[in-house]
């Protein structure tokens, strides 16, 4: 009986320094997250709901860690002035940038390009693997795979 003791006491340490290890691995308790932000609004005045969008982004890789994050950016629908390189110059371009460096990825639709008759030139920063067919179909797949949705 002293022995099944020993074994049960050695267990549970061995299942406390496990749960230490996970928690201790976490930036400020949070675990490891899954998230797709989903943008399609326009701007605004002087870009004020993008700069709003990125700089949520921004604050949540810097709560979590972007180690603890896989972060992904769906961009569709008027969403898509955000990534024009023509009209945004300056900090909305530092701040997609200053993103993508932190592993963020951005997804845009090949659909609104289509639409809006706009050519992947006219974009700052976007490859053709950053190009999915639909936005839509893209943020609902994200989301059967256990990403969180947040639209800022």
């Amino acid at each position: 009986m002293r022995k099944f003791g020993i074994i049960a006491a050695s267990f549970a340490a061995l299942m406390m320094l496990i749960g230490a290890t996970n928690t201790a691995d976490a930036k400020n308790g949070y675990g490891k997250q899954k998230v797709v932000y989903h943008i399609n609004y326009p701007g605004g005045k002087d870009d004020k709901a993008y700069k709003g969008a990125l700089r949520n982004i921004q604050n949540h890789i810097n709560a979590v860690g972007k180690e603890n994050l896989d972060l992904k950016v769906v961009v569709h629908g008027n969403g898509i002035f955000m990534m024009t390189s023509a009209k945004k110059a300056g900090k909305l371009q530092s701040a997609v940038a200053s993103l993508k460096s932190q592993d963020v990825n951005f997804s845009v639709c090949a659909n609104t390009l289509k639409g809006k008759k706009l050519g992947q030139d006219a974009l700052y920063e976007v490859f053709d693997q950053d190009i999915v067919p639909s936005g839509v179909a893209e943020l609902s797949k994200l989301q059967q795979q256990g990403y969180t949705y947040i639209k800022p």
